[in-house]
Protein backbone atom coordinates (compact mmCIF):
# COMPACT_ATOMS: atom_id res chain seq x y z
CA UNK A 1 0.00 0.00 0.00
CA UNK A 2 1.30 3.44 -0.85
CA UNK A 3 -0.06 6.66 0.58
CA UNK A 4 0.65 10.26 -0.29
CA UNK A 5 0.22 13.17 2.10
CA UNK A 6 -2.15 15.78 0.80
CA UNK A 7 0.21 18.57 1.86
CA UNK A 8 3.94 18.94 2.19
CA UNK A 9 3.72 19.50 5.92
CA UNK A 10 1.61 16.58 7.19
CA UNK A 11 2.82 13.57 9.15
CA UNK A 12 2.56 10.10 7.57
CA UNK A 13 -1.10 9.03 7.57
CA UNK A 14 -2.86 5.70 7.34
CA UNK A 15 -5.89 5.08 5.15
CA UNK A 16 -8.13 6.15 8.02
CA UNK A 17 -6.37 9.51 8.14
CA UNK A 18 -4.76 8.77 11.51
CA UNK A 19 -1.02 9.10 12.26
CA UNK A 20 0.94 5.91 11.77
CA UNK A 21 0.45 3.92 15.00
CA UNK A 22 3.97 2.50 14.62
CA UNK A 23 5.68 5.89 14.59
CA UNK A 24 6.98 5.61 18.17
CA UNK A 25 8.32 2.12 17.53
CA UNK A 26 9.94 3.52 14.40
CA UNK A 27 11.53 6.28 16.49
CA UNK A 28 13.07 3.65 18.75
CA UNK A 29 14.57 1.84 15.78
CA UNK A 30 15.84 5.07 14.20
CA UNK A 31 17.41 6.11 17.49
CA UNK A 32 19.09 2.71 17.78
CA UNK A 33 20.48 3.05 14.27
CA UNK A 34 22.07 6.42 15.02
CA UNK A 35 23.21 5.15 18.42
CA UNK A 36 25.77 3.06 16.55
CA UNK A 37 27.36 6.16 15.04
CA UNK A 38 27.48 7.90 18.44
CA UNK A 39 28.89 4.80 20.11
CA UNK A 40 31.62 4.51 17.52
CA UNK A 41 32.82 8.06 18.07
CA UNK A 42 33.22 7.72 21.84
CA UNK A 43 34.43 4.10 21.83
CA UNK A 44 37.31 4.81 19.46
CA UNK A 45 38.59 7.68 21.61
CA UNK A 46 38.96 5.40 24.63
CA UNK A 47 40.46 2.54 22.56
CA UNK A 48 42.90 4.63 20.54
CA UNK A 49 45.93 4.45 22.89
CA UNK A 50 45.73 0.63 22.94
CA UNK A 51 45.11 0.37 19.18
CA UNK A 52 48.12 2.59 18.57
CA UNK A 53 50.34 0.29 20.62
CA UNK A 54 48.94 -2.92 19.09
CA UNK A 55 49.33 -1.82 15.46
CA UNK A 56 52.54 0.19 16.01
CA UNK A 57 50.98 3.44 14.82
CA UNK A 58 53.32 6.40 15.13
CA UNK A 59 52.38 9.46 17.17
CA UNK A 60 52.39 11.50 13.97
CA UNK A 61 49.77 9.23 12.35
CA UNK A 62 47.57 8.16 15.28
CA UNK A 63 45.06 10.96 14.69
CA UNK A 64 44.13 9.44 11.32
CA UNK A 65 42.20 6.72 13.16
CA UNK A 66 39.83 9.56 14.11
CA UNK A 67 40.18 11.99 11.23
CA UNK A 68 39.85 9.39 8.43
CA UNK A 69 36.31 8.94 9.71
CA UNK A 70 35.74 12.70 9.91
CA UNK A 71 37.05 13.25 6.36
CA UNK A 72 34.61 10.86 4.72
CA UNK A 73 31.73 11.53 7.12
CA UNK A 74 31.91 15.30 6.83
CA UNK A 75 32.80 15.30 3.15
CA UNK A 76 30.02 13.01 1.97
CA UNK A 77 27.14 14.12 4.19
CA UNK A 78 25.50 16.39 1.62
CA UNK A 79 25.63 13.68 -0.98
CA UNK A 80 24.34 11.14 1.55
CA UNK A 81 21.43 13.39 2.45
CA UNK A 82 20.43 13.88 -1.17
CA UNK A 83 20.72 10.16 -1.90
CA UNK A 84 18.43 9.51 1.07
CA UNK A 85 15.86 12.01 -0.21
CA UNK A 86 15.76 10.52 -3.69
CA UNK A 87 16.55 6.80 -3.25
CA UNK A 88 14.42 6.50 -0.10
CA UNK A 89 15.33 7.29 3.49
CA UNK A 90 14.42 3.87 4.87
CA UNK A 91 16.29 2.04 2.11
CA UNK A 92 19.32 4.28 2.56
CA UNK A 93 19.33 3.68 6.31
CA UNK A 94 19.18 -0.10 5.89
CA UNK A 95 22.01 -0.16 3.34
CA UNK A 96 24.11 2.20 5.47
CA UNK A 97 23.59 0.10 8.60
CA UNK A 98 24.79 -3.01 6.78
CA UNK A 99 27.80 -1.25 5.28
CA UNK A 100 28.79 0.31 8.59
CA UNK A 101 28.72 -3.10 10.27
CA UNK A 102 30.90 -4.67 7.54
CA UNK A 103 33.40 -1.80 7.75
CA UNK A 104 33.53 -2.31 11.52
CA UNK A 105 34.39 -5.99 11.01
CA UNK A 106 37.21 -4.97 8.67
CA UNK A 107 38.58 -2.59 11.29
CA UNK A 108 38.31 -5.18 14.04
CA UNK A 109 40.49 -7.57 12.04
CA UNK A 110 43.06 -4.86 11.15
CA UNK A 111 46.64 -6.11 10.99
CA UNK A 112 48.33 -2.80 10.27
CA UNK A 113 47.60 0.94 10.47
CA UNK A 114 46.53 1.18 6.83
CA UNK A 115 43.82 -1.46 7.29
CA UNK A 116 42.42 0.25 10.39
CA UNK A 117 42.44 3.71 8.78
CA UNK A 118 40.77 2.33 5.63
CA UNK A 119 38.05 0.72 7.75
CA UNK A 120 37.49 3.97 9.63
CA UNK A 121 37.17 5.86 6.33
CA UNK A 122 34.59 3.31 5.12
CA UNK A 123 32.65 3.72 8.35
CA UNK A 124 32.53 7.44 7.62
CA UNK A 125 31.16 6.78 4.12
CA UNK A 126 28.23 4.78 5.43
CA UNK A 127 27.68 7.10 8.41
CA UNK A 128 27.35 9.98 5.92
CA UNK A 129 24.28 8.22 4.49
CA UNK A 130 22.95 6.83 7.77
CA UNK A 131 22.90 10.03 9.84
CA UNK A 132 20.85 12.27 7.50
CA UNK A 133 18.54 9.41 6.51
CA UNK A 134 17.71 8.67 10.14
CA UNK A 135 17.27 12.27 11.26
CA UNK A 136 15.13 13.14 8.24
CA UNK A 137 12.91 10.13 8.98
CA UNK A 138 12.21 11.67 12.39
CA UNK A 139 11.49 15.00 10.69
CA UNK A 140 8.95 13.68 8.17
CA UNK A 141 7.32 11.29 10.67
CA UNK A 142 6.69 13.79 13.49
CA UNK A 143 5.35 17.11 12.20
CA UNK A 144 2.91 17.90 15.03
CA UNK A 145 4.84 20.41 17.22
CA UNK A 146 4.20 18.60 20.52
CA UNK A 147 5.01 15.16 19.11
CA UNK A 148 8.05 16.48 17.29
CA UNK A 149 9.37 18.03 20.50
CA UNK A 150 8.98 14.70 22.29
CA UNK A 151 10.58 12.84 19.39
CA UNK A 152 13.57 15.16 19.28
CA UNK A 153 13.83 14.94 23.07
CA UNK A 154 13.98 11.14 22.91
CA UNK A 155 16.41 11.34 19.99
CA UNK A 156 18.66 13.75 21.89
CA UNK A 157 18.56 11.65 25.05
CA UNK A 158 19.58 8.56 23.09
CA UNK A 159 22.49 10.49 21.57
CA UNK A 160 23.66 11.52 25.02
CA UNK A 161 23.10 8.01 26.35
CA UNK A 162 25.06 6.64 23.39
CA UNK A 163 28.03 8.80 24.33
CA UNK A 164 27.90 7.54 27.91
CA UNK A 165 27.46 3.90 26.88
CA UNK A 166 30.29 4.25 24.37
CA UNK A 167 32.69 5.58 26.98
CA UNK A 168 31.85 2.80 29.45
CA UNK A 169 31.70 0.11 26.79
CA UNK A 170 34.96 1.23 25.22
CA UNK A 171 36.73 1.22 28.57
CA UNK A 172 35.31 -2.19 29.56
CA UNK A 173 35.98 -3.91 26.23
CA UNK A 174 39.48 -2.45 25.92
CA UNK A 175 40.51 -3.29 29.47
CA UNK A 176 38.96 -6.76 29.83
CA UNK A 177 38.87 -8.08 26.26
CA UNK A 178 40.63 -6.20 23.47
CA UNK A 179 40.35 -2.87 21.67
CA UNK A 180 39.14 -4.73 18.55
CA UNK A 181 35.82 -5.47 20.25
CA UNK A 182 35.15 -1.74 20.22
CA UNK A 183 34.59 -2.20 16.49
CA UNK A 184 32.99 -5.65 16.53
CA UNK A 185 30.26 -4.38 18.90
CA UNK A 186 28.67 -2.51 15.99
CA UNK A 187 27.62 -5.75 14.30
CA UNK A 188 24.89 -6.90 16.74
CA UNK A 189 23.58 -3.33 17.01
CA UNK A 190 23.25 -3.11 13.22
CA UNK A 191 21.53 -6.50 13.00
CA UNK A 192 18.91 -5.54 15.62
CA UNK A 193 18.33 -2.13 13.97
CA UNK A 194 17.84 -3.65 10.50
CA UNK A 195 15.45 -6.33 11.77
CA UNK A 196 13.50 -3.70 13.69
CA UNK A 197 13.35 -1.16 10.85
CA UNK A 198 11.90 -3.48 8.22
CA UNK A 199 8.42 -3.79 9.83
CA UNK A 200 8.18 -0.45 11.67
CA UNK A 201 9.76 2.33 9.59
CA UNK A 202 7.78 3.73 6.63
CA UNK A 203 9.63 4.53 3.44
CA UNK A 204 9.87 8.22 2.59
CA UNK A 205 11.31 9.73 -0.57
CA UNK A 206 10.97 12.66 -2.91
CA UNK A 207 8.33 12.11 -5.58
CA UNK A 208 8.43 13.51 -9.11
CA UNK A 209 11.70 14.49 -10.78
CA UNK A 210 14.45 12.60 -8.97
CA UNK A 211 17.52 13.47 -11.00
CA UNK A 212 20.85 14.16 -9.29
CA UNK A 213 22.98 17.24 -9.69
CA UNK A 214 26.16 15.26 -10.49
CA UNK A 215 28.45 18.28 -10.84
CA UNK A 216 27.09 19.76 -7.61
CA UNK A 217 27.72 16.46 -5.82
CA UNK A 218 31.32 16.38 -7.05
CA UNK A 219 31.98 20.00 -6.04
CA UNK A 220 30.39 19.62 -2.59
CA UNK A 221 32.10 16.33 -1.81
CA UNK A 222 35.59 17.26 -3.00
CA UNK A 223 35.33 20.71 -1.39
CA UNK A 224 34.22 19.31 1.96
CA UNK A 225 36.88 16.59 1.93
CA UNK A 226 39.56 19.14 1.03
CA UNK A 227 38.39 21.37 3.89
CA UNK A 228 38.59 18.55 6.46
CA UNK A 229 41.97 17.38 5.15
CA UNK A 230 43.28 20.96 5.23
CA UNK A 231 42.18 21.41 8.85
CA UNK A 232 43.74 18.07 9.74
CA UNK A 233 47.18 18.62 8.24
CA UNK A 234 47.20 22.17 9.62
CA UNK A 235 47.24 20.79 13.15
CA UNK A 236 49.88 18.12 12.57
CA UNK A 237 52.87 20.27 13.51
CA UNK A 238 53.88 23.68 14.73
CA UNK A 239 53.36 26.23 11.99
CA UNK A 240 51.15 23.82 10.10
CA UNK A 241 48.66 26.53 9.19
CA UNK A 242 51.31 28.31 7.09
CA UNK A 243 52.66 25.23 5.32
CA UNK A 244 52.25 25.33 1.52
CA UNK A 245 50.33 22.03 1.62
CA UNK A 246 47.85 23.47 4.11
CA UNK A 247 47.36 26.72 2.20
CA UNK A 248 46.93 24.94 -1.13
CA UNK A 249 44.45 22.44 0.31
CA UNK A 250 42.35 25.07 2.10
CA UNK A 251 42.52 27.34 -0.95
CA UNK A 252 41.29 24.53 -3.17
CA UNK A 253 38.49 23.81 -0.69
CA UNK A 254 37.41 27.46 -0.76
CA UNK A 255 37.33 27.54 -4.57
CA UNK A 256 35.40 24.27 -4.78
CA UNK A 257 32.82 25.27 -2.16
CA UNK A 258 32.26 28.72 -3.68
CA UNK A 259 31.83 27.03 -7.05
CA UNK A 260 29.33 24.66 -5.43
CA UNK A 261 27.24 27.56 -4.08
CA UNK A 262 27.26 29.27 -7.48
CA UNK A 263 26.27 26.00 -9.11
CA UNK A 264 23.35 25.54 -6.70
CA UNK A 265 22.02 29.00 -7.49
CA UNK A 266 21.79 28.11 -11.19
CA UNK A 267 21.22 24.35 -11.31
CA UNK A 268 17.80 23.08 -12.40
CA UNK A 269 17.99 20.21 -9.88
CA UNK A 270 20.31 21.46 -7.08
CA UNK A 271 21.72 19.02 -4.56
CA UNK A 272 21.43 21.69 -1.85
CA UNK A 273 18.51 24.02 -2.63
CA UNK A 274 19.61 27.39 -1.29
CA UNK A 275 16.16 27.86 0.25
CA UNK A 276 17.35 25.44 2.94
CA UNK A 277 19.90 28.05 4.07
CA UNK A 278 17.75 31.17 3.88
CA UNK A 279 15.61 30.54 6.97
CA UNK A 280 17.07 32.58 9.83
CA UNK A 281 16.60 29.95 12.54
CA UNK A 282 18.02 27.24 10.34
CA UNK A 283 21.08 29.31 9.39
CA UNK A 284 21.67 30.25 13.04
CA UNK A 285 21.50 26.58 14.03
CA UNK A 286 24.04 25.62 11.38
CA UNK A 287 26.50 28.31 12.50
CA UNK A 288 25.99 27.37 16.15
CA UNK A 289 26.68 23.76 15.23
CA UNK A 290 30.01 24.73 13.67
CA UNK A 291 31.27 26.63 16.72
CA UNK A 292 29.90 24.25 19.35
CA UNK A 293 31.19 21.21 17.43
CA UNK A 294 34.63 22.76 17.10
CA UNK A 295 34.89 23.43 20.83
CA UNK A 296 33.39 20.12 21.95
CA UNK A 297 35.34 17.75 19.66
CA UNK A 298 38.63 19.42 20.52
CA UNK A 299 37.86 19.33 24.23
CA UNK A 300 37.07 15.61 24.13
CA UNK A 301 40.34 14.70 22.41
CA UNK A 302 42.60 16.61 24.80
CA UNK A 303 40.66 15.68 27.92
CA UNK A 304 40.93 12.00 26.94
CA UNK A 305 44.71 12.20 26.65
CA UNK A 306 44.95 14.24 29.85
CA UNK A 307 43.09 11.54 31.78
CA UNK A 308 44.83 8.50 30.30
CA UNK A 309 48.34 9.80 29.62
CA UNK A 310 48.96 12.43 32.27
CA UNK A 311 46.77 11.15 35.10
CA UNK A 312 47.38 7.48 34.24
CA UNK A 313 43.70 6.45 34.20
CA UNK A 314 42.94 2.98 32.87
CA UNK A 315 40.45 2.91 29.96
CA UNK A 316 37.42 1.98 32.06
CA UNK A 317 38.21 4.65 34.64
CA UNK A 318 38.62 7.24 31.88
CA UNK A 319 35.22 6.24 30.52
CA UNK A 320 33.66 6.61 33.96
CA UNK A 321 35.27 10.04 34.32
CA UNK A 322 33.26 11.31 31.34
CA UNK A 323 29.90 10.18 32.73
CA UNK A 324 28.93 13.53 34.32
CA UNK A 325 29.13 15.15 30.87
CA UNK A 326 26.87 12.54 29.28
CA UNK A 327 24.50 12.46 32.27
CA UNK A 328 23.98 16.22 32.01
CA UNK A 329 23.02 15.97 28.34
CA UNK A 330 20.65 13.04 28.93
CA UNK A 331 18.78 14.58 31.87
CA UNK A 332 18.22 17.91 30.15
CA UNK A 333 17.26 16.27 26.84
CA UNK A 334 14.54 14.32 28.62
CA UNK A 335 13.05 17.60 29.86
CA UNK A 336 13.14 19.30 26.45
CA UNK A 337 9.73 18.04 25.22
CA UNK A 338 8.09 20.02 28.03
CA UNK A 339 10.27 23.13 27.87
CA UNK A 340 10.92 23.64 24.15
CA UNK A 341 7.31 24.26 22.97
CA UNK A 342 6.91 26.93 25.66
CA UNK A 343 10.10 28.89 25.04
CA UNK A 344 11.26 28.27 21.49
CA UNK A 345 14.87 27.38 20.66
CA UNK A 346 16.60 30.77 21.01
CA UNK A 347 16.44 31.22 24.78
CA UNK A 348 17.38 27.61 25.47
CA UNK A 349 20.33 27.58 23.07
CA UNK A 350 21.72 30.91 24.30
CA UNK A 351 21.41 29.87 27.96
CA UNK A 352 22.89 26.44 27.29
CA UNK A 353 25.87 27.77 25.34
CA UNK A 354 26.57 30.36 28.07
CA UNK A 355 26.53 27.61 30.73
CA UNK A 356 28.77 25.38 28.62
CA UNK A 357 31.16 28.30 28.12
CA UNK A 358 31.50 28.74 31.88
CA UNK A 359 32.23 25.03 32.18
CA UNK A 360 34.88 25.17 29.47
CA UNK A 361 36.69 28.10 31.08
CA UNK A 362 36.51 26.29 34.45
CA UNK A 363 38.36 23.40 32.78
CA UNK A 364 41.36 25.69 32.24
CA UNK A 365 42.07 25.45 36.00
CA UNK A 366 43.24 21.80 35.86
CA UNK A 367 46.47 21.33 37.81
CA UNK A 368 47.43 17.69 37.23
CA UNK A 369 45.89 16.49 40.48
CA UNK A 370 44.53 12.92 40.26
CA UNK A 371 41.50 13.99 42.33
CA UNK A 372 38.80 13.79 39.63
CA UNK A 373 36.18 15.34 41.90
CA UNK A 374 38.26 18.47 42.24
CA UNK A 375 39.51 18.66 38.65
CA UNK A 376 37.05 17.87 35.89
CA UNK A 377 33.75 17.01 37.59
CA UNK A 378 32.34 20.55 37.81
CA UNK A 379 33.39 21.56 34.26
CA UNK A 380 31.91 18.36 32.84
CA UNK A 381 28.60 18.89 34.64
CA UNK A 382 28.35 22.49 33.48
CA UNK A 383 29.18 21.59 29.88
CA UNK A 384 26.91 18.54 29.83
CA UNK A 385 23.90 20.38 31.22
CA UNK A 386 24.62 23.40 29.03
CA UNK A 387 24.91 21.43 25.80
CA UNK A 388 21.81 19.47 26.78
CA UNK A 389 19.94 22.77 26.45
CA UNK A 390 21.49 23.24 22.99
CA UNK A 391 21.29 20.01 21.01
CA UNK A 392 17.53 19.28 20.95
CA UNK A 393 16.51 22.93 20.27
CA UNK A 394 19.24 23.14 17.62
CA UNK A 395 17.87 20.06 15.84
CA UNK A 396 14.35 21.45 16.08
CA UNK A 397 15.30 24.93 14.80
CA UNK A 398 17.30 23.45 11.92
CA UNK A 399 14.59 21.06 10.75
CA UNK A 400 11.25 22.59 11.73
CA UNK A 401 9.50 24.08 8.71
CA UNK A 402 11.76 22.43 6.13
CA UNK A 403 9.92 21.06 3.12
CA UNK A 404 9.75 17.25 3.36
CA UNK A 405 11.48 17.09 -0.02
CA UNK A 406 14.51 18.79 1.58
CA UNK A 407 14.46 16.94 4.92
CA UNK A 408 17.40 14.69 4.09
CA UNK A 409 19.65 17.43 2.81
CA UNK A 410 18.78 19.74 5.73
CA UNK A 411 19.66 16.94 8.15
CA UNK A 412 22.88 16.39 6.24
CA UNK A 413 23.85 20.06 6.48
CA UNK A 414 23.28 19.99 10.25
CA UNK A 415 25.47 16.91 10.63
CA UNK A 416 28.08 18.28 8.21
CA UNK A 417 28.44 21.55 10.11
CA UNK A 418 29.10 19.64 13.33
CA UNK A 419 31.64 17.31 11.67
CA UNK A 420 33.44 20.07 9.78
CA UNK A 421 33.42 22.21 12.91
CA UNK A 422 34.87 19.30 14.86
CA UNK A 423 37.68 18.81 12.34
CA UNK A 424 38.45 22.52 12.45
CA UNK A 425 38.39 22.51 16.26
CA UNK A 426 40.81 19.58 16.59
CA UNK A 427 43.26 21.21 14.17
CA UNK A 428 42.97 24.64 15.79
CA UNK A 429 43.28 23.38 19.34
CA UNK A 430 46.18 21.12 18.40
CA UNK A 431 48.02 24.20 17.10
CA UNK A 432 47.50 25.99 20.42
CA UNK A 433 48.51 22.88 22.36
CA UNK A 434 51.71 22.11 20.45
CA UNK A 435 52.84 25.74 20.32
CA UNK A 436 52.29 26.32 24.05
CA UNK A 437 53.92 23.02 25.03
CA UNK A 438 56.97 23.68 22.86
CA UNK A 439 57.45 27.17 24.31
CA UNK A 440 57.15 25.94 27.90
CA UNK A 441 59.56 23.05 27.33
CA UNK A 442 62.01 25.51 25.79
CA UNK A 443 61.83 27.63 28.92
CA UNK A 444 62.09 24.70 31.36
CA UNK A 445 62.90 21.32 29.75
CA UNK A 446 62.65 19.45 33.06
CA UNK A 447 59.03 20.48 33.73
CA UNK A 448 57.23 18.22 31.26
CA UNK A 449 54.01 18.03 33.29
CA UNK A 450 53.87 21.81 33.54
CA UNK A 451 54.34 22.10 29.78
CA UNK A 452 51.56 19.58 29.11
CA UNK A 453 49.18 21.33 31.50
CA UNK A 454 49.90 24.68 29.89
CA UNK A 455 49.15 23.14 26.49
CA UNK A 456 45.86 21.67 27.68
CA UNK A 457 44.83 24.96 29.27
CA UNK A 458 45.51 26.88 26.06
CA UNK A 459 43.44 24.34 24.09
CA UNK A 460 40.54 24.60 26.54
CA UNK A 461 40.80 28.39 26.45
CA UNK A 462 40.46 28.31 22.65
CA UNK A 463 37.42 26.00 23.03
CA UNK A 464 35.90 28.53 25.40
CA UNK A 465 36.28 31.27 22.79
CA UNK A 466 34.55 29.05 20.23
CA UNK A 467 31.70 28.50 22.70
CA UNK A 468 31.41 32.27 23.15
CA UNK A 469 31.00 32.59 19.37
CA UNK A 470 28.23 29.96 19.49
CA UNK A 471 26.52 31.86 22.32
CA UNK A 472 26.62 35.14 20.41
CA UNK A 473 25.23 33.43 17.30
CA UNK A 474 22.32 31.98 19.27
CA UNK A 475 21.53 35.38 20.74
CA UNK A 476 21.79 37.46 17.58
CA UNK A 477 20.73 35.23 14.68
CA UNK A 478 17.92 33.03 15.97
CA UNK A 479 14.41 34.45 16.17
CA UNK A 480 12.75 34.84 19.56
CA UNK A 481 9.67 33.12 20.93
CA UNK A 482 7.22 35.54 19.31
CA UNK A 483 8.54 34.59 15.87
CA UNK A 484 8.12 30.86 16.32
CA UNK A 485 4.98 30.74 14.17
CA UNK A 486 7.10 31.39 11.11
CA UNK A 487 8.74 28.02 11.65
CA UNK A 488 5.50 26.04 11.42
CA UNK A 489 5.57 23.56 8.54
CA UNK A 490 4.08 25.06 5.37
CA UNK A 491 0.48 24.39 4.51
CA UNK A 492 -0.86 23.25 1.19
CA UNK A 493 -0.85 26.70 -0.32
CA UNK A 494 2.66 27.52 0.83
CA UNK A 495 3.90 24.19 -0.43
CA UNK A 496 2.35 24.40 -3.86
CA UNK A 497 4.70 23.51 -6.61
CA UNK A 498 7.12 21.61 -4.35
CA UNK A 499 7.58 17.84 -4.57
CA UNK A 500 5.89 15.82 -1.84
CA UNK A 501 7.24 12.66 -0.22
CA UNK A 502 5.97 9.26 -1.22
CA UNK A 503 5.29 7.08 1.80
CA UNK A 504 4.93 3.31 1.82
CA UNK A 505 4.95 0.67 4.56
Amino acid sequence: MSVHPTTTGRAPQTRAGQPDPRRWLALGVIALATLMVVLDASVINIALPQAQHSLHISDANRHWAVTAYAVTFGGLLLLGGRVADIAGRKRTMLVALTGFALASVLGGFAVDPAMLITARALQGVFAAALAPAALSLVTVTFVDPAERARAFGVYGAVQGLGGAIGLLLGGTLTEYLDWRWCLFINVPIAVVAVLGAVPTVRESRVAGDRRYDVLGAVLATTGSVALVVGFTIAGESDGGWLRPTTLLTLGAALVLLVSFVLRQSRAEHPMLPLRVLTDRNRAGSFVTAVFSGAGMFGMFLFLTYYLQVNLGYQPIRAGLAFLPFSAGIILVALAMPTILPRTGPKALMAFGMALATIGMFTLTTIDGSPAWLGGTLLPELLMGVGLGFVFTPMNSAALTGVDPADAGVASAVLNATQQLGGAFGVALLNTFYTTTTRVRLGENPSDQLGAYLAGYRSAFLASGVLFIAATITSLTVLRGRNARKSSVPPDANQGAGEPTPSLAP
